[in-house]
C-alpha cells in the first residue's frame, strides 16, 4: 500500500496539534476522515507512527517520517504555487524563521516592504533561537530563514546585515555615557551570559581582547537578561539589533573591538526552493545594491 498526500497532510496535522479533532478543525474534514487517513498511514508502515493519548504525539518511527512528511508537503506546495505563479504571478504562503533581534530590528521594515512589492505572498514568522531557526529551515518547518554566520551558504543567499556586539548597562554605570567600551573594562563586573547564539561571540571577544569575563549567570531569553541588568545583577553583550527592547534605566554601548555577526537570508540547502523565496531575497539584494 503506498502512501498518500491526504494521509501525509493529515499525519502532519495531528503532529502540529496534538489533537485528531484539532487537526480536523484545521483541514476542514471530519475527525474521522483524519482518523482513516492516519490508520491507512499506519497500515502502509506496519507501525503506529502516532500515540493515543492528551495530547497526542508521535512515536519514534513517526518523528522520523515528519522529516520527510513536512519535505513532501513543502514540495508540494511549492509546485502548486509554481503551476498558479505560471499565469497569474507569484503566490504562496511562507514560513520565515529568524532569531528574536532580527524580528524586532530587521524583519517589521522588510515584511512591510514585501507585504507591498508582493501582495500575492503571504508570510507567517517563526522566532527561535540560532539552532531552532536552522532546525526550522532544514525540517522543512521554514521556507527561508535568517541565520546567523553560517558556514557557506547556497547560491541566491544574500546578506540581510552585519549587526555589531554592543554592551547592556545600568544608566548609572561608570561606563553608561562613553562612546565606546573596552570589554577589559567589564572585567569587574559581574557577567551575564547571553545564550542562545552570542557564546561563540562573546567567547571570540575574550580571545582577540584578552578579557577574562565573570559569567555568574547564563541567560536564554533577553527579556530576562535585561530585567538582571536593571537589577544589577550584572552587565551583558548583545547584538546591537536588540536596541530597544533593553527597556528603561538600560543603555547599549558600542564596544570598542568591533565584532559582528553576519545575517544571512537564505533558502534551504537540502531541497527545491519555494518560486516566491528566490524573488524576496532578489528583493533584498536589489535593495542593498541601490
Amino acid at each position: 500500500m503506498s502512501i498518500g498526500i491526504p494521509q501525509i497532510r493529515a499525519f502532519i496535522a495531528v503532529s502540529d496539534t496534538a489533537s485528531f479533532s484539532a487537526a480536523a478543525a484545521q483541514l476542514g474534514i471530519s475527525q474521522s476522515a483524519v482518523s482513516h487517513a492516519i490508520a491507512s498511514l499506519e497500515r502502509a508502515t506496519g507501525r503506529q507512527v502516532l500515540i493515543r493519548g492528551n495530547p497526542v504525539r508521535p512515536t519514534l518511527l513517526g518523528e522520523r517520517l515528519l522529516v520527510h512528511a513536512r519535505m513532501v508537503m513543502a514540495s508540494m506546495t511549492s509546485m502548486e504555487d509554481l503551476a498558479h505563479h505560471h499565469d497569474s504571478g507569484l503566490r504562496g504562503n511562507l514560513v520565515l524563521a529568524a532569531p528574536p533581534t532580527v524580528c524586532h530590528g530587521l524583519l517589521p521594515g522588510l515584511l512591510d516592504r514585501w507585504r507591498v512589492e508582493f501582495p500575492g505572498i503571504s508570510i507567517s514568522l517563526f522566532e527561535g533561537d540560532d539552532d531552532e531557526v536552522t532546525g526550522w529551515l532544514t525540517g522543512a518547518s521554514a521556507d527561508l530563514a535568517v541565520v546567523v554566520d553560517p558556514a557557506g551558504t547556497p547560491p541566491g543567499a544574500v546578506l540581510l546585515a552585519e549587526d555589531r556586539f554592543h554592551a547592556v548597562l545600568r544608566t548609572d554605570h561608570p561606563l553608561a555615557e562613553s562612546g565606546a567600551v573596552d570589554v577589559t573594562d567589564l572585567e569587574d563586573d559581574p557577567f551575564l551570559l547571553s545564550l542562545g547564539g552570542c557564546e561563540r561571540h562573546i567567547q571570540e571577544l575574550q580571545r582577540s581582547s584578552g578579557a577574562r569575563l565573570n559569567a555568574v549567570h547564563r541567560v536564554r531569553q533577553l527579556g530576562t537578561l535585561f530585567a538582571m541588568v536593571r537589577a544589577g545583577i550584572g552587565v551583558s553583550i548583545v547584538p546591537g539589533l536588540a536596541a530597544g527592547m533593553e527597556g528603561p534605566d538600560l543603555v547599549l554601548v558600542p564596544l570598542v573591538q568591533r565584532i559582528s555577526r553576519e545575517l544571512i537570508l537564505t533558502g534551504p540547502r537540502n531541497r527545491p526552493w519555494h518560486p516566491a523565496t528566490g524573488a524576496l531575497l532578489a528583493s533584498v539584494e536589489q535593495q542593498r545594491a541601490a
